[in-house]
């Protein structure tokens, strides 16, 4: 199944996108990975809450712009879901039968995501009650749903 990545900014250090090229080349054979960065919308050192809260805005109008119409969307925030990797390979397994063709893994900002982005989203996952930059959330993302998919085939690499 493919998976495609929207995400506000883009990964900068050439060791993040080595490590999220490989799992991309790795997804290849499951239906790819994809990645859609749009832009984050700048904000002062100290943002007032209002200013958070229209920047949140105009990521989450973006975001919900490119979401794929055949995607099962998935929101990763701090209040998300959590789950192993087997469960994770489970839903994996399910969204085809509800009818999808493709998962949609978004990541917010430093601030988040819109209230809005996370409404249309089919699950609110975290993948740890811990925070983590969001560069290596996209790397972790890949191994994860890398895994997934290897354990839906039944193959070795997941233990």
């Amino acid at each position: 199944m493919k998976c495609t990545v929207l995400c506000t900014g883009s990964l900068k250090e050439k060791y993040w996108k080595d490590a999220e090229a490989e799992y991309a080349k790795r997804m290849k054979r499951f239906g790819g990975w994809n990645v859609i960065e749009l832009p984050e919308v700048f904000l002062p050192d100290k943002p007032s809450q209002k200013e958070i809260e229209n920047a949140l805005r105009k990521e989450g109008e973006a975001i919900l712009k490119k979401l794929p119409p055949q995607a099962w969307p998935i929101a990763l925030c701090v209040e998300g879901k959590p789950c192993s990797s087997e469960q994770l390979a489970q839903l994996v397994e399910r969204i085809p039968r509800e009818g999808k063709s493709e998962i949609a893994l978004i990541i917010g900002s430093s601030h988040g995501l819109a209230p809005e982005v996370k409404a249309a989203c089919a699950l609110r996952l975290s993948i740890s009650p811990m925070t983590f930059p969001h560069q290596m959330m996209r790397v972790l993302l890949a191994e994860q749903f890398y895994r997934a998919h290897k354990i839906n085939a039944k193959e070795s690499y997941h233990k």
